[in-house]
């Protein structure tokens, strides 16, 4: 009967005072060593092998050597705002700013002419008021918070009517229903799935309503035998019932571009009437994550008061980040030169196939047509005309290229391995390593 390997294998304690641990130690420190040779051990345990002791201190080097668990990576997919690789690129003004913020102190939360305390929403309200029409606005971590907050000021612990065809699931497995649940507010489905009348708000609203929940369809359209009233029509409703009006973009926009007429503006929620309208600040606006709130003074001072505000806070850099993305919407034609998801979906396709000639003639590949998307769970309909360099290899390809050094994340198409040229910059696609 065959012994047991593992008997074999040494103890942390011994493998970290052996000889072949010392430069280990050394260079790391006893710490970080004895966490990195505890690992190696587990996975000869794991593998019912008993190495020497060089190779499981060369296995702790590796390990050590690995690099950060969050790192950059090029995005070769065509997807432009892709919420696994981190959704929008920050622009370079963004980036200079949270440097500078990061870098020393800041004026977070204090008030540079009074000499005392600030609020840190005081920041982003003008700016985010002159770029959609709002009397006032803030921003807190994203923008599920933001709906969640919004709706625990404003209808908590009343009753909040939403169209059953506005109870959508997001990214991974999130339901808006759960969600908004845990705002306290009551959630009542009128209408159907694919038809919604005015009159069925009428009628499910009474004593205990206190706001109307409109949910963008970002991720779906339904099409077909539909109806869903007008936000104008909802607000009425709701100003001659004397209720809350929460419209939820999602995604939403702060330009209105021609590429994306599917997809509703901030601006144009407020102009129809809503009372609060939430969007997201790393999807089509291009700036960090963070969940985005305007509308009345009243409405968000109520808001901005409730106890959750605090616990759903945006972040300094953050913060930083999205004052100066949001900066850069005061002329548009800066936006749109200087946003990186903007810029990405308004290139002309011209621009895009000449970066895929020049990497298909390095790469040894050749030149394809390819359909890019905007993603995040926007204008899902939206085929954006794209190119891009194929090569053969399939999915073994793919995993070599993503295990490069920078990694390279691409999709599989017919076989092929697709970099797709829509979502990378002439120096990403000069930083594409050969891979045999």
């Amino acid at each position: 009967m065959p012994g047991n390997p593992l008997r074999d294998l040494p103890s942390v304690d011994a493998l970290v005072r052996s000889p072949e641990a010392a430069p280990l130690v050394d260079r790391h420190g006893r710490a970080r060593s004895v966490d990195a040779l505890r690992r190696a051990l587990a996975e000869a345990r794991a593998a019912n092998q008993a190495p020497p002791l060089d190779a499981l201190v060369a296995r702790a080097a590796a390990l050590l050597a690995a690099p950060p668990s969050l790192r950059p990576v090029i995005n070769a997919t065509g997807v432009v705002v892709h919420t696994n690789l981190g959704r929008a690129p920050l622009a370079a003004a963004a980036l200079e700013r949270v440097r500078a913020v990061a870098a020393g102190y800041s004026t977070l939360e204090y008030d540079l002419d009074a000499g005392r305390r600030g609020s840190r929403h005081d920041h982003l309200s003008g700016i985010l008021a002159e770029l959609t029409g709002a009397e006032a606005g803030l921003a807190v971590n994203n923008n599920a918070a933001a709906v969640l907050l919004c709706l625990a000021a404003a209808a908590a612990p009343g009753e909040v009517l939403i169209s059953r065809g506005e109870l959508i699931e997001i990214g991974d497995g999130f339901r808006i229903p759960d969600i908004l649940s845990r705002s306290g507010a009551r959630l009542v489905e009128v209408g159907t799935t694919n038809r919604t009348r005015i009159a069925d708000y009428a009628d499910a609203a009474g004593e205990a309503t206190r706001a109307i929940l409109r949910v963008h369809q970002s991720n779906f359209r339904m099409l077909g035998f539909t109806s869903r009233p007008g936000l104008a029509e909802l607000a009425a409703l709701a100003r001659d019932r004397g209720l809350t009006l929460i419209d939820d973009l999602g995604s939403g926009q702060l330009l209105d571009l021609p590429a994306l007429a599917d997809e509703p503006t901030a601006r144009g929620s407020v102009e129809a009437g809503a009372d609060l309208v939430c969007f997201s600040g790393d999807k089509l606006l291009g700036g960090p994550q963070a969940g985005v709130v305007v509308g009345s003074a009243a409405a968000v001072a109520a808001v901005r008061r409730h106890p959750l505000a605090r616990a759903l806070r945006i972040d300094k850099l953050s913060l930083a980040a999205l004052e100066a993305t949001l900066e850069l919407y005061r002329d548009p034609a800066a936006a749109l030169a200087n946003v990186p998801v903007l810029a990405m979906v308004a290139e002309d396709a011209e621009a895009v196939r000449a970066r895929a000639d020049a990497l298909a003639a390095r790469l040894g590949g050749r030149t394809v047509a390819s359909t890019a998307r905007v993603g995040g769970g926007a204008v899902p309909l939206l085929e954006l005309p794209s190119f891009a360099c194929a090569l053969e290899g399939g999915d073994a390809l793919a995993a070599r290229l993503r295990a490069a050094d920078p990694p390279v994340v691409a999709r599989v198409q017919e076989g092929r391995v697709l970099l797709d040229c829509r979502t990378m910059t002439a120096e990403e696609c000069r930083r594409i390593p050969r891979v045999p």
